[in-house]
């Protein structure tokens, strides 16, 4: 094949909007790039938004939707399938299954190209739960689980789901999410940065980072922290984020509770803290879990989506079960009281992240899948 291999990313939303899938895009493309790569992504516009634009130097096709979902999809679908069209791919990467996996594979029976479908979550708010939900969700997820060529797995929660719908070993590609651990890293001296954010040098800092929504609950976080508080006076809950639940949180927070909203740069509130906890009833592979591990905090998570794959418990992290106040408490409570605790997990978080979850790693994972699957494409 003789020119750049032309990748064609199908999503949801993009930059500028914020997300899991979309910052995990957007921090590997310069690294496929690297590797021969031409990246182009295809997602909906939104208000604001151009219709083509180059977003950190990939091209962003925005596709017009409007109307309720099922209208939105349908709209999304074919302006997509016209937009594919007209650029040609060599392959589809189709970011969760639902609209862009649909898309990618009405392309692949116009175009004749090989797709590869990521499952963004698994659980009772994944992908597969999603479809099944919809009145031709599973004649969709069997259409997929043959016509999909790779599916590209980022927990051992998603893998279970895919095998128990019938997708072969074959075809599910253990792929996790990748964070870049240049960025991401500890840094022992937290006053400077502290005093830098205008948080309290003194004070033990838990932060939580990522979206307000509700399926986070830090609204349980939230109403947690008066608990914590009794013990630990002088304990700070950092909340960076937005969302639709921002108000809420803002009006329930109490002393001791600083909601800082959306942040560009996380990584100083990663290094100002010495906790960070992610109470989620569902999760994918949080990208906002690597970033801390990365960084070389403790943490506190549910052990839910791929967790437990980065976690073991009591040994570089902190794993309670979901929707339980009581635990949630005592995992931060537990690490607020031992710095030797809150020293040693850090220090393994980053082991484990440098050796299995770098953005470099998901890169070169990612760029062998493309080529392995071109090379298999039947000749047209």
């Amino acid at each position: 094949m003789s020119g750049p291999i032309r990748i064609a990313m199908v999503i949801q939303t993009y930059l500028p909007r914020l997300g899991g899938a979309e910052r995990q895009v957007a921090a590997l493309a310069p690294l496929l790039q690297a590797q021969g790569f031409e990246i182009e992504v295809f997602t909906r516009r939104y208000a604001g938004m151009e219709t083509y634009e180059i977003v950190r130097g990939v091209p962003v096709h925005r596709i017009a939707v409007f109307g309720p979902k099922p209208v939105a999809s349908l709209l999304y679908t074919a302006g997509s399938l016209k937009a594919l069209t007209t650029y040609r791919p060599h392959l589809i990467h189709a970011h969760e299954l639902l609209s862009p996996t649909t898309t990618a594979l009405a392309a692949k029976r116009l175009l004749r190209l090989p797709v590869v479908a990521k499952v963004l979550r698994g659980g009772a708010l994944g992908d597969i739960a999603k479809l099944n939900q919809k009145s031709t969700g599973k004649r969709r997820m069997v259409a997929m689980s043959r016509q999909v060529d790779a599916f590209v797995v980022i927990s051992h929660e998603i893998d279970l789901e895919l095998r128990e719908v019938g997708v072969p070993d074959s075809r599910r590609v253990f792929i996790p999410n990748g964070v870049d651990t240049q960025r991401f890293q500890p840094m022992e001296d937290k006053r400077s940065i502290r005093i830098a954010l205008g948080l309290p040098n003194d004070n033990l800092i838990v932060l939580y980072g990522g979206r307000l929504v509700p399926e986070k609950r830090v609204a349980t976080l939230v109403e947690s922290w008066p608990v914590i508080r009794a013990r630990f006076p002088d304990a700070l809950l950092v909340i960076a984020g937005s969302g639709e639940e921002e108000d809420r949180l803002k009006a329930a927070a109490q002393t001791g509770v600083r909601l800082v909203g959306a942040v560009d740069n996380v990584v100083p509130y990663l290094q100002a803290a010495d906790v960070f906890v992610l109470p989620s009833a569902t999760e994918g592979l949080s990208n906002a879990l690597l970033e801390a591990m990365a960084a070389g905090l403790p943490v506190v998570a549910t052990a839910v989506g791929g967790a437990p794959d980065l976690i073991d418990h009591q040994q570089n992290g902190w794993l309670i079960v979901p929707d339980d106040p009581q635990a949630l408490q005592d995992g931060i409570m537990a690490l607020l009281a031992n710095e030797d605790l809150r020293h040693g997990f850090g220090e393994r978080a980053r082991e484990r992240v440098e050796q299995h979850y770098s953005l470099d790693a998901t890169a070169n994972r990612l760029g062998e899948l493309y080529r392995r699957l071109l090379r298999e494409r039947p000749s047209q």
